[in-house]
Order: C-alpha cells, then structure tokens, then sequence
C-alpha cells in the first residue's frame, strides 16, 4: 500500500525520507528532510513507541511553514526514535548517539529536542556530528525548556488574541493536555496575563479544579515526578474527561491529531492555543470555524521554540531570542488572524498560503538549471 506521506507529496517536498536501524544499539529511526529551500532544516526529534512515517512527514511540513512564517533562514525537517523515552538514560544516550551516528552525514537537516528529547540528548547529538539546536547552557546553548520559549511564544498568541476580542486574558480559564515542557511554561506565561488554570493532564491523567489550580504548588508537586491526578488541590481525571471541560482557552501540548471531526463539536472553548504540532486535523478546524471557536494554527503560535533554537544556532543570546519570538509571533498572529478575518477562511488555511508563499518564493531563487 502507497504510504499516506507519499501521497501528500507536492512541489515543495519531501526532499528525502529516511528510515534509519542499527542492529547493535536497537535503534528504529525515521528522518524526513522536507524543504531546504531556504536554508538547512531545523526540526525537533521526538522519541515515542508508536512515531510512525506518516507522523514525522507531517511534523516535517509542520516545520517547513512554521521556519516560513517566523521568516527564518531554515526549511523544515523532523525526525522520530521509536522507542519508550522512559528508557533507563544510559539506554536512551545510546540510542541518541546511535541516531546522531546515522545522520552525521545529512548534513541539511539541524536537530532539536521533542516530545521524549531534552536538552542533554541535545549534548550527546552535538558530541557526535556537532551541529543541534537546544543545548545546555552550560555548552553555550538557550536552553528553551527551561526558558519556555514555546510556551512565552503561546502566550503572545494569546494576547492577539485578546487584542482582537476573542478572549479576554484576566480571568480565563485555561485546560492545557501535556503538562511537560510545553505545558508548565504556557501555564506559567499565561497565568502571569492573568488567566486561570483550571484542568492539566499528563500521560497518566489530569487533575480538575474550576477554582483554579494551585500553579506554584503544582509545578514543584511536578518537579519531583509526581502524576498530576493525584494533586491534593484537584479532583482526578481521566484525559477523555478533559475534551469538554468548561474553558477559555483550551492548549493541546502533546501528541497530535488531538481534535478530530470525532471530538471537535465536544470542545468547550472559546480560544484552541496548539502548543503541539499538527494537533488539529483539518476538519476539525472547519468545526471549530462553523461554532465561532478560534483555532490559532499550530505553526504560527508555537513557534517560540525552533525560532530560539534558531537565534542559538546563529550565536545570539536568550534575550534576543524573547525579543525575536515576540516580534515574530505576534506579527505574524495578528497577520493571519485578521486574513482570516477577512477572507473568511479558517486561520489554518490563511496560515499555510501565507507560509506557502514564503517557501515557493525561496525556491523561486534556486538554481534551475
């Protein structure tokens, strides 16, 4: 059967898909090169037991409109491990070195941490081909988890978002699924604007309080390893429980596909605020456009975290690179917000011709013959 990634080939890509073994470690890779056309591809790798082809393909496109919009001198790229990224770490630096090994020598595509990669795999890439985004400080890096580079870009969003009366910040409440390094941070950023967190989730189940959680509490209760459904200052949740919970602003942070034509008419919200990739299948987004619920496009508000990898990569520091996400984001936001606005169209569909243009326009420049 023709592979799904194939079938969504166009004329901007993908320029290589790999799939990447290596018998002695156990390593199961996949690669996927989208665009370069306007220079090297930078995109995260993710580590998880089911990452597919498909999935990687369509993070890779992700991140080929996402370098486009943020006006970056990157295409887009993604990779995926297959494997549990709560191996023992010793297991895990081996696979990451195994990987960085398969790929010393593709030399378009720039990694950076994912869902399951932090900033010390980050290290063990850079020992081995020397070309990553995401280090530790300590090894000159920006160290955008724990920055949350993502999640500061999300709250811009946000605030564009109130700006042009879809939400107003002081009071809302905020679900957010994937408390981890997208979700604490986005959490944080956002309460600072005076929201309220009311329901968070992480793998093993949420925690639910409509007064509010306790953010400084839950954040150390996090810290030291604990599931958030057993947080005192909630009520247990399974993660279905959350789809329809009563909120503002509703911030999927872990896998994709999240909202579905399934699930999308369940949404309680006023506000979706993608802190993952690719988290709002196409049909849904009609959905959500049909009920008057803003779908922020993925790659246009959770882009903090490649644009700091970017702004580290060419050698500038974490001060420039907030002021950087905030420039972008919120140009860029308030650019597709009010497209939409206009035209009529979902904010997705404004976003991609927008980045669409951007990347053709690059590839205009080629040498043709």
């Amino acid at each position: 059967m023709e592979a799904q990634w194939l079938q969504l080939s166009d004329e901007l890509g993908p320029e290589k898909v790999v799939l990447l073994t290596e018998p002695s470690t156990g390593l199961r890779g996949i690669l996927v090169v989208d665009n370069t056309a306007a220079g090297p591809a930078i995109g995260g790798i993710r580590m998880a037991v089911d990452v597919t082809v498909d999935e990687v393909f369509r993070l890779a496109r992700a991140m080929t409109f996402k370098n486009a919009a943020a006006g970056l001198r990157h295409g887009g790229g993604k990779a995926g491990i297959i494997g549990d990224p709560d191996m023992p770490d010793a297991e895990k630096e081996r696979l990451v070195r195994a990987f960085g090994v398969a790929i010393n020598d593709i030399t378009d595509y720039i990694p950076g941490p994912d869902m399951g990669i932090d900033e010390a795999c980050m290290a063990y890439l850079f020992d081995e081909i020397g070309r990553v985004v995401g280090l530790p400080k300590v090894m000159g890096g920006i160290p955008l988890d724990t920055l949350g580079a993502t999640g500061f870009g999300l709250a811009i969003a946000a605030e564009v978002a109130e700006e042009l009366g879809y939400v107003q910040l002081e009071g809302a409440r905020v679900v957010i699924q994937g408390f981890g390094a997208v979700g604490t941070h986005a959490a944080r950023f956002l309460a600072a604007r005076g929201a309220r967190v009311v329901a968070v989730s992480d793998s093993r189940g949420g925690v639910v309080n409509d007064n509010g959680l306790d953010l400084d509490k839950l954040l150390v209760w996090k810290e030291e390893g604990h599931p958030v459904r057993e947080f005192v200052d909630g009520t247990a949740v399974f993660h279905d429980e959350l789809l329809g919970h009563p909120c503002d602003i509703w911030v999927p942070a872990a896998r994709p596909d999240v909202f579905t034509v399934d699930n999308a008419a369940e949404v309680d919200t006023k506000v979706v605020l993608p802190g993952a990739n690719i988290a709002v299948t196409p049909g849904a987004d009609e959905i959500f456009l049909s009920r008057q619920v803003l779908s922020i496009p993925d790659f246009i508000a959770n882009a903090g975290g490649v644009i700091c990898g970017a702004v580290e990569y060419h050698g500038g520091t974490a001060s420039q690179a907030f002021q950087v996400i905030e420039e972008k984001i919120r140009g860029n936001t308030r650019e597709v917000l009010e497209i939409a606005r206009s035209k009529e169209v979902m904010p997705s569909t404004a976003a991609a011709e927008l980045a669409r243009h951007r990347v053709l326009e690059s590839m205009g420049y080629r040498r043709s013959f």
